[in-house]
């Protein structure tokens, strides 16, 4: 079947006939780089994150993908931008942690400080808990 660096055609056949999935390689890092770029550019971003010192911007839809605790927010919540106050333990610096790895799904961190950012992604399930999380 025909296949390029960007899709491929993957046949299945069988008693029912012919069938054939379309499959957009890389899909996953494509729409990873994607909204991460739509981050930093804040292009179509939608919804204001705010603690005590400053402020970010972000996208509901990834917010609401990976975290519950920002779902619930942002259904009850449909206004067309709306703003989210982050609870008052939550800095500057934690915000752009947790929102670096909803958008990246990976970040770099010392091993120091490793146990403390766990906590802080599993905390009030800002980011989704899963067994899949590996450390390299």
């Amino acid at each position: 079947m025909e296949t390029d660096r960007y899709w491929g055609v993957h046949y299945s056949g069988g008693m029912a006939g012919q069938h054939y999935c379309l499959r957009w390689n890389n899909y996953q890092s494509n729409v990873t780089s994607v909204f991460h770029q739509l981050l930093q550019t804040e292009a179509f971003v939608d919804v204001t994150l705010a603690c005590n010192e400053a402020s970010l911007k972000a996208h509901k839809v990834m917010l609401s993908a990976c975290s519950s605790y920002f779902q619930k927010l942002l259904l009850s919540n449909p206004c067309k931008h709306p703003t989210i106050i982050m609870p008052q333990d939550v800095c500057f610096n934690d915000l752009k942690f947790i929102i670096e790895f909803v958008y990246r799904g990976e970040i770099n961190v010392s091993q120091a400080e490793l146990q403390q950012r766990l906590r802080q992604i599993r905390k009030k399930q800002y980011v989704v808990e899963s067994q899949n999380y590996t450390y390299i």
